[in-house]
């Protein structure tokens, strides 16, 4: 009888996922509260194991279409999204994957709690979580600024859990000039004389195309060049007809991955805007949206990274080679180890900086809390975005050839991570962004005082051996931009470094304090097994930097 292979199962995310079990477990007080969110997550994990995850498999050659033009020649513009982009949105009201993080329920634990739904969301979502991080930034925007009139316009509808009234929002930056140095925006505003202004650019790549509103950044005329002269500006994109504002779609873009996003190049003649905080230091002004986009961004990639583990590991319960399961090869069984105690680390980074935006939110934290954040949302986005490539793709490895073939639905997983480490700041981005706020000694000194207090909770034990490791490289990392203050242009080439190794310190720092915890009070030693594991790995990745030789093997010239 000719063989079959079984393909591998989704199994139910929330019931297996021992990680985020643990982690809620020591963070959330046994009660009501907790049970109450353990059962959301159960009954959110059965919708995306029995019905999104199948849907995502079967929905996997459609993609969005743009239609410019109707039968009688009429300009519509009007874009179809796919069949699981229109129920991701039901999904999203049902279980408030935006509005848990501002009905604040769970008190400071609000952000926690909504993220742990988006993370099991997340992979089998089609990437609708692009729109909801934007969602989510502009509520926090508008919020953060006090404008009343939008706030009470967009805020309910932004929050909402009725899909019929709820709003999703774009995040209008990248012109033809790029996304990184925003200062190069060309669009400009005038004023129309009315309380409004008129938008007239072009806007190169926009990923929430298709929802009710958008923030968005414009000269106002008259003012200077550069980031300061920019302003926040706030557009509803339809009439009440359901046509679009004096904004014309010249094309979806052709990805590598998110196909199922729709995002589109556009062009905006006199678009009715209204601004959000006054008319200059946009760039500023909307620091808000990218903190909160930057931690969707990192959650994501922890999503990506569960999610290929855990189709790797049930494949590896089922593929025979050589007279045995791959899951009881000794060499597969270290690979899936190296694996998650990546993941694991990233798990806890990216939660604490949760904790942090939800503490932030009710305004909890004190100085030095606001300066951790203002650090520890760069390093979370900026690791755990190159995690997530180099997890997936050995996600893919496991697989051996059908990992490499797009009927499995496997290679989406490797191509959609792909713009994790890119959407928000690249790495580069980020690691000037984290060395920018590093330079005021007392972020310094908050970095390294959320290592002491995990090696504090990490104890005297195997745990704590591997927290005041990450101290130590913590500290070697923060002494480049010390040791070589005056030299500004070896500390920027030194940036990248700085931030990956702050950043994977920060990580096993508190991966070690919760495993400390969960030896003791779950008798479970794999959260130690891998902080020790991920210690192995390599933590520090500083070395020194010679400007001269860098730029000869960059640009291959003498």
């Amino acid at each position: 009888m000719a063989f079959y292979q079984q393909p591998p199962t989704l199994e139910d995310p929330f019931s297996t996922d021992r990680v985020l079990r643990s982690y809620l477990a020591r963070t959330f007080a046994a009660g009501e509260e907790r049970s109450k969110l353990e059962s959301d997550l159960a009954s959110l994990s059965a919708v995306v194991r029995d019905e999104l995850h199948p849907l995502s498999l079967e929905d996997r050659m459609n993609e969005p279409v743009l239609t410019s033009w109707d039968p009688w020649g009429n300009r519509v513009d009007r874009i179809e999204v796919t069949a699981l982009w229109k129920r991701a949105k039901e999904v999203t009201a049902k279980y408030g994957l935006v509005a848990t993080g501002y009905e604040r329920a769970y008190g400071s634990l609000s952000r926690v709690a909504q993220f742990a739904l988006v993370y099991l969301f997340a992979p089998s979502s089609d990437v609708y979580t692009c729109p909801l991080a934007m969602t989510d930034g502009a509520a926090r925007t508008l919020l953060a600024h006090g404008n009343k009139p939008l706030i009470e316009r967009a805020i309910p509808r932004l929050t909402s859990r009725d899909a019929a009234t709820m709003w999703t929002s774009g995040q209008w930056m990248t012109e033809r000039t790029g996304g990184s140095d925003v200062g190069l925006s060309e669009t400009v505003a005038r004023d129309a004389g009315d309380g409004r202004w008129l938008l007239s650019g072009t806007k190169w790549f926009t990923s929430a195309t298709t929802s009710e509103m958008t923030l968005t950044l414009a000269r106002p005329e008259g003012n200077p060049r550069g980031g300061k002269g920019l302003a926040l500006f706030y557009v509803e994109l339809r009439d009440d007809a359901g046509r679009l504002k004096n904004i014309t779609i010249n094309r979806l873009k052709d990805k590598l991955g998110t196909r199922k996003v729709p995002t589109a190049e556009l062009e905006l003649r006199d678009t009715p805007a209204f601004p959000v905080v006054g008319t200059s230091d946009g760039v500023r002004s909307i620091t808000p949206m990218l903190n909160s986009t930057r931690t969707w961004n990192a959650i994501c990639s922890i999503a990506f990274m569960r999610r290929g583990l855990s189709l790797a590991r049930d494949y590896a319960r089922k593929r025979v080679a050589f007279g045995a399961p791959l899951s009881e090869k000794p060499l597969h069984a270290e690979t899936l180890a190296d694996m998650q105690c990546e993941f694991e680390a990233a798990f806890h980074l990216t939660f604490r900086v949760c904790e942090l935006l939800g503490q932030d939110d009710g305004r909890q934290l004190d100085a030095q809390g606001e300066q951790l954040l203002r650090v520890m949302t760069p390093l979370a986005k900026l690791l755990t975005g190159k995690q997530a490539v180099s997890i997936t793709s050995e996600a893919l490895e496991c697989f051996g050839g059908a990992g490499y073939v797009e009927d499995t639905g496997l290679p989406v997983l490797l191509r959609d991570a792909q713009v994790l480490p890119i959407w928000e700041g690249t790495t580069n981005v980020l690691s000037l962004d984290a060395l920018k706020a590093l330079a005021k000694p007392e972020a310094a000194e908050a970095v390294l005082d959320e290592i002491r207090r995990c090696v504090a909770l990490a104890g005297d034990g195997d745990a704590g051996v591997c927290a005041r490791a990450a101290f130590y490289a913590a500290q070697k990392a923060l002494e480049v931009i010390t040791s070589h203050g005056d030299d500004l242009a070896i500390v920027e080439a030194s940036a990248r470094s700085i931030a990956l190794t702050l950043a994977r310190s920060t990580a096993l720092a508190l991966l070690s304090a919760h495993a400390a915890w969960s030896h003791r009070h779950e008798s479970d030693p794999r959260s130690l097994y891998a902080a020790q594991r991920f210690l192995q790995r390599g933590v520090s990745v500083t070395s020194e930097v010679s400007i001269d030789r860098s730029r000869a093997l960059a640009m291959d010239v003498l």
